[in-house]
């Protein structure tokens, strides 16, 4: 079965497109609304799989969006949401990935012009992982404190711990640090381990080591 997909946009045209390339792509769209009230009455319904979200929405095009999406996640732990945004804004990032649980993404508008890259994201939030838009990324990069365990991280930890964040598997990480997958392995597990991270999935894990470097941000 299709994931069944909620669609809060209030831009006419993008909703329409967005629609479009979702039901082309093998999902399925059960409602897009265009206002707060509207997303969170579609985001109550048991049955919807998965939702895409602006962070701003009528009536206030402040955070109603991304309050939905939260307010969701606070009935449903784990449900997968996509926000999109216009602008570079990484508190909503943090918001989203607070409770540790991943199936999470936060990209900007300009990413859906880029229909395979989109689908691909929507997909792995679905599936449990975590996306975040690498322009997001890069305005969290600053510094931590010297005792912070992020200062425990080499060098090519810290730009593993960095592509982690953007969402990459461990196959593009390794295509982009130009080392081997079990490189990479090894990178995550010592990440794991001086991030004191509890025993969990592996995937699980990644959501926690993803928020612990939201919370303090390396330097690149």
């Amino acid at each position: 079965m299709p994931a069944r997909i909620v669609l809060g946009e209030d831009q006419a045209l993008l909703r329409a497109g967005l629609s479009r390339i979702l039901q082309a792509t093998g999902f399925e769209v059960v409602a897009a609304v265009d206002n707060a009230p509207a997303l969170a009455a579609a985001l109550a319904e048991p049955d919807v799989d998965a939702a895409v979200v602006d962070v701003r929405m009528p009536p206030s095009f402040s955070n109603e969006g991304l309050v939905a999406a939260i307010t969701a996640r606070s009935a449903r732990p784990a449900f997968p949401v996509l926000v999109l945004s216009q602008y570079v804004e990484p508190l909503y990032a943090r918001e989203l990935l607070a409770s540790g649980e991943g199936s999470v993404g936060y990209l900007l508008k300009d990413r859906v012009a880029d229909v395979d890259n989109f689908v691909a994201s929507l997909s792995q939030v679905i599936a449990g992982g975590t996306v975040l838009d690498p322009e997001v990324v890069a305005a969290l990069v600053g510094g931590v404190s010297r005792d912070h365990p992020l200062e425990r991280l080499s060098a090519r930890e810290r730009e593993t711990l960095t592509l982690m964040a953007e969402g990459r598997s461990n196959a593009a990480i390794a295509a982009r640090m130009f080392v081997t997958e079990k490189a990479v392995g090894k990178h995550i597990n010592a990440i794991f381990t001086k991030l004191d991270l509890p025993q969990a999935s592996d995937d699980n894990r990644r959501v926690l080591a993803v928020l612990a470097w939201l919370e303090h941000p390396i330097s690149g």
